[in-house]
């Protein structure tokens, strides 16, 4: 009898189904995007035809509930999935996780009608969109955010500046965090979450560049009288927008930790089959003593990593407060990712520096797992504070 893997609403998939599902995104992979990445990255392409295709494998409803037409996947299935795409090109697991991230806000914590309405059309992919937090002037402190809505009659008006919004050009809607109440105490209690369509006031400022994570979109929104029906508030009441949006950053945080594991794996992959080719002083490099300790240390990174990440699913989807496990998986997996990036691109050499191989587009994509979901140095604090937490005196 095969295992059973259940996720966070106690929908199930058999381990079998699971390897079946993993197959196909590897096939995918290895037939429509490998040999792409290359051109794509480089032309910073925002890549239509593997959106298309990843619609059609269901990933934009990978973790959505299969009542809404999702695949509902547990997140130790979705990592899995987010650490074979990010092998090959980190870029586009960031399209869909983003938007999943949206959708998750929305099955977590909507009304049954947002629910009914949304998330079969998130599902499809036919809206998609990314998680609206950041601001010009606010990153990590999502309590000092200035976008404002204030209520006019059934409906709300917003003014205010996003930026770094993944998805903000090719997407068609976001979850929007607002300040409904500016001078309220505690200051998250004066934020809301609103499900924000594009349309008159809510407008793309500019793409931003980047020095890595090419072909996804990530742009500056602007909104100005924006007006929104006030059905599209989030559980229907203000206030918990902080809470909303926090709680979808537990999965956003996992699938950074994830893409960091697929990164540092790739960066193995690469130095170890090079290190078996490149010969000096008459024999490969790899029966060099100096190679083997950055390959054993690399290799002992990407398992490690591939734990936490394993760990932290596990806890998500068993419904329990997971930020301490999220936030240990994407430390050590986005770190692990920067260190075996660098010393992938020190045992190719000059090779590792040219752009004609991936090696060096690992090591520009590496970093922004460090600072992404949150930065390494808030996740450090997180986990201390809920160890204290967790074992008082």
């Amino acid at each position: 009898m095969s295992e059973i893997l259940t996720n966070r609403s106690g929908e199930s998939i058999t381990v079998e189904d699971e390897r079946q599902l993993l197959d196909g995104v590897q096939r995918w992979l290895d037939r429509e995007v490998r040999d792409k990445v290359l051109e794509l990255e480089h032309a910073d392409e925002y890549p239509h035809e593997m959106v298309a295709q990843m619609k059609e494998l269901g990933l934009f409803g990978a973790t959505i509930g299969q009542e809404y037409g999702g695949l509902g996947l547990p997140a130790g299935t979705y990592a899995k999935i987010v650490t074979a795409v990010s092998e090959v090109w980190m870029s586009l697991s960031g399209i869909f996780n983003s938007h999943l991230i949206m959708a998750a806000a929305v099955e977590r914590f909507g009304t049954e009608a947002q629910k009914r309405h949304y998330l079969p059309r998130f599902a499809t992919g036919e809206m998609r969109g990314a998680l609206a937090l950041t601001e010009p002037n606010c990153g990590t402190d999502l309590q000092a955010i200035r976008t404002r809505a204030v209520r006019d009659g059934d409906d709300y008006v917003i003014n205010g500046t996003k930026t770094w919004i993944s998805n903000g050009i090719e997407g068609n809607c976001v979850a929007l965090l607002v300040k409904t109440d500016p001078e309220m105490q505690p200051r998250h209690k004066g934020t809301s979450l609103f499900i924000a369509e594009k349309g008159p006031g809510f407008t793309v400022g500019r793409k931003l560049e980047k020095l890595g994570y090419k072909g996804i979109d990530s742009a500056e929104l602007v909104f100005e009288d924006y007006r929104i029906p006030a059905e599209r508030l989030i559980g229907g009441a203000e206030g918990s927008g902080f809470r909303h949006a926090v709680g979808g950053l537990e999965l956003g945080r996992i699938n950074v930790a994830a893409r960091g594991v697929g990164i540092a794996n790739a960066s193995l992959q690469a130095a170890t089959a090079y290190s078996q080719v490149r010969e000096t002083m008459g024999k490969p490099i790899c029966q060099h003593q100096a190679i083997q300790l950055k390959l054993g240390d690399m290799a002992t990174r990407c398992e490690a990593s591939r734990l936490l990440v394993e760990a932290a699913a596990k806890a998500y989807d068993r419904g329990e407060r997971c930020d301490m496990e999220a936030g240990m998986a994407k430390l050590f997996a986005s770190e692990s990712a920067l260190e075996n990036a660098i010393e992938c691109m020190r045992i190719h050499g000059a090779y590792g520096y040219s752009k004609e191989f991936h090696v060096e587009r690992y090591y520009r994509d590496a970093p922004l797992m460090c600072i992404g979901e949150g930065t390494n140095e808030m996740q450090r604090i997180i986990i201390a504070r809920q160890l204290i937490e967790r074992n008082p005196v």
